[in-house]
């Protein structure tokens, strides 16, 4: 009986486990699929599931850190200092900061790398911050590497920032399966995280080394063709994971992206592949609301991720004031001044400072965590409703 049974019922089991197969293949194939665009009306929901917060912080690099490999390594993970620039932070009634990572910490010791994100989430939730994360950049020097990172070169903005991935890397086919590996590794850790704001996927990627006057020749010819082909990807490896937090690339060159036929195709490309529109504006009153209302038709929520400049009248008196009455995200570049030098200004590649400079381009507290304009921090304070 047991073999008539068997013979009887093998093709029914023989057809249950190959259903079994297909239905497991499928629902691997549905786990691995990206998670489609958010629709403006998705995105407008999270905007409101987050108690339609206007997010407003800086950009944020400990002082200590001259560069997002020396903050994120394991040797110079300054959590005092980070704990101490943050609690600054919570002060002037920021909510949000935009925090760098790197892909080299993470090929090194990912679980090491994932620790010290970790942790600091931690310090941050302590005092109420919740990061937007910024996955790649393509800005100033285009040849990280891990180890003791170079001493600042005197009185010059951003003399160690490295781009991620470095060119080497971007050129590299072969390298591709090991950046898809870090955007994984890390959306996926923390794609269910509401200690994040968002995901800033990749800063400014058709921008170049800031610093080349000085050090020329180190960047393809091709480096935005490259890129341009790249990021769709980076988008798409992201969405993988199926973050609750949106996803951004903020478009950076100009103030007015009204007009679709006329966007480059790495704006494009951002503004496409963006759950939250982000864009940067360095200029006056006049060019922030032209670069607010520019964006406005995509209907979706606004974050501005990089403002303030002082001699560009990028300043938070008006500009930040604006934001708030546009619920408009803001991210100003710099917090408390240190190894970046972003008190110097973006000419001091060019132009030789002995001293600080007479108006800060960016910054706002030295390292004690004294405001640089006290009217300033007051203005600040005043506008969101920060401690006194």
């Amino acid at each position: 009986m047991k073999s008539l049974v068997r013979l009887r019922f093998a093709p029914r089991l023989a057809a249950f486990t190959l259903l079994t197969v297909a239905l497991t293949s499928t629902l691997a194939a549905r786990t691995a699929e990206a998670r489609p665009l958010w629709t403006p009306a998705q995105a407008e929901a999270w905007h409101q599931a987050n108690g339609n917060q206007w997010l407003r912080g800086s950009n944020f690099l400990p002082s200590s850190a001259i560069n997002q490999i020396e903050m994120w390594s394991a040797d110079t993970f300054d959590e005092p200092t980070i704990d101490r620039e943050l609690g600054y932070a919570q002060s002037l009634g920021f909510n949000s900061m935009r925090v760098f990572l790197h892909d080299l910490p993470y090929q090194q010791d990912s679980a090491g790398f994932l620790s010290r994100v970790d942790r600091f989430l931690t310090i941050a939730d302590k005092h109420k911050i919740r990061p937007l994360f910024v996955l790649f950049d393509s800005c100033w020097y285009p040849l990280p590497y891990l180890g003791p990172q170079m001493a600042p070169r005197p009185y010059t903005h951003n003399s160690g920032w490295v781009q991620s991935p470095g060119v080497a890397a971007l050129q590299a086919p072969g390298e591709y399966p090991r950046l898809h590996t870090y955007v994984s590794g890390v959306v996926k850790r923390f794609a269910d995280d509401n200690r994040i704001a968002g995901w800033d996927v990749w800063n400014e990627p058709d921008n170049g080394d800031g610093g080349a006057s000085a050090r020329p020749n180190l960047e393809p010819k091709n480096k935005v063709d490259l890129v341009n082909a790249l990021l769709p990807q980076v988008f798409e490896w992201a969405r993988e994971s199926d973050p609750t937090q949106p996803l951004t690339s903020g478009v950076w060159k100009g103030h007015d992206w009204s007009d679709d036929a006329k966007l480059g195709k790495t704006d494009r490309i951002q503004l496409e592949n963006s759950d939250v529109i982000s864009f940067h504006n360095y200029g006056d009153q006049g060019e922030m609301k032209m670069a607010i209302a520019s964006l406005r038709h995509y209907g979706r929520p606004v974050v501005c991720t990089e403002y303030m400049a002082r001699p560009n009248k990028s300043t938070f008196n008006p500009n930040l004031g604006l934001m708030k009455a546009e619920n408009v995200g803001a991210y100003n570049w710099g917090f408390v001044s240190g190894k970046s030098q972003t008190i110097y200004p973006w000419d001091s590649w060019s132009k030789n400072y002995t001293s600080e400079p007479p108006l800060w381009f960016h910054d706002i507290l030295r390292m004690d965590g004294s405001p640089y304009i006290p009217d300033e921090v007051a203005y600040i304070r005043a506008t969101t409703g920060g401690a006194n």
